[in-house]
């Protein structure tokens, strides 16, 4: 299965949202892309990925309620890499 790359960006980014914010994030699934790799095979999320999902956790609820993404985002991979990285997964 091919996921386009602007939909793993998002996966990632709802991931690691989070209601409260300590300064203002832009919300942006590219900043996903490091990501790509463990959404796509069996590896690890790498720091840089884990960096990203935590500061991405404030965008997750909006990706999870767009349709364009949330297929994505509400994977049992995206899930499993929130995990990994420490992440708690949002309650929207």
């Amino acid at each position: 299965m091919k996921i386009p790359y602007a939909a793993l960006c998002v996966i990632m980014v709802v991931l690691l949202s989070e209601a409260h914010l300590t300064k203002a994030v832009t919300c942006s699934p590219q900043e996903l892309s490091p990501c790509f790799a463990a959404f796509t095979s069996s590896s690890p999320p790498s720091s840089t990925c884990c960096s990203k999902l935590k500061a991405q956790k404030p965008c997750l609820c909006g990706y999870l309620k767009d349709p364009n993404f949330s297929q994505y985002i509400n994977s049992a991979k995206a899930k499993k890499i929130a995990s990994t990285c420490g992440v708690q997964f949002p309650n929207c």
